[in-house]
C-alpha cells in the first residue's frame, strides 16, 4: 500500500508501479493502495519542475516511444548573480557539474503525475482521489499495519452533516509514506 496525506507525487507513483512491477516478476499478485488527498492525481503538485529522465528509463523504458507530457528538453543553462542594480551573468564553465541540466527536461509535474498514475493504474495499482490518510494504525507490538483515512462531512462545528461518512481502515503488509517534505503522518511515525 502506498499511502500519503498530502498529493501523491513522482517518487510516490513510481515506487506503486515499482512494486507492481516486481510483483508481476515474482508471479504473484500484489495488492497497491495509493490514496490521493486532491480531487484528482496532480491536483496540489507543485507546476513546474525540471526533471533527469534517468529514474523514467529504469522504471519505464519505452516512455521516450510514447506521448507523454515529458516533451521540452533544457536547451540552456544560465546563472545570475542578482545585485541592487540588475544581475550579472555568471559563466557556465564556473558551475558545479550538477547546476547542468542539459539532457533534462521541463515538465508541469501535475501532468507528469497524471500520466504516472496512468500508468500505475495499467498495471492495476488502486488510486483513490479525495481520500486523505488522518491516522497511522499501529498493531500491539507497535509495527505500522495501515492508516485511516479522516471522517467526511463534519460541519465547522463538529457536527456530523446529512453527507457524513465515516472513515475508513486501510491495512496493509507494508506501508509507504509518499507525503513528500511537509508530511504530517511520516513525522508522526519518526517521532
Amino acid at each position: 500500500m502506498v499511502d500519503t496525506n498530502e498529493a501523491v507525487g513522482p517518487a510516490g507513483l513510481s515506487a506503486a508501479i515499482r512494486l507492481k512491477q516486481l510483483s508481476a516478476e515474482a508471479g504473484t499478485e500484489l495488492s497497491v493502495v495509493v490514496l490521493e488527498k486532491g480531487s484528482e492525481v496532480g491536483a496540489h503538485i507543485l507546476s513546474g519542475a525540471v526533471i533527469d529522465p534517468i529514474g523514467l528509463d529504469k522504471l519505464l523504458p519505452g516512455w521516450r516511444d510514447e506521448d507523454t507530457p515529458i516533451k521540452t528538453p533544457v536547451t540552456d543553462d544560465r546563472f545570475l548573480f542578482l545585485g541592487e542594480s540588475g544581475g550579472i551573468r555568471l559563466p557556465n564553465f564556473l558551475m558545479p557539474r550538477l547546476m547542468s541540466n542539459h539532457g533534462n527536461f521541463v515538465v508541469s509535474l501535475g501532468n507528469v503525475c497524471r500520466w504516472l498514475a496512468e500508468k500505475a493504474e495499467g498495471l492495476g495499482v488502486e488510486i483513490y482521489p479525495g481520500f486523505a490518510a488522518a491516522e497511522i494504525l499501529y498493531d500491539d507490538a507497535g509495527a505500522v499495519v495501515g492508516v485511516a483515512t479522516g471522517d467526511m462531512g463534519i460541519g465547522r462545528e463538529g457536527q456530523h452533516k446529512d453527507s457524513y461518512t465515516p472513515g475508513m481502515e486501510l491495512r496493509g503488509k507494508y506501508v509507504l509514506f509518499a507525503e513528500g517534505v511537509r508530511g504530517s503522518l511520516s513525522k508522526m511515525a519518526i517521532a
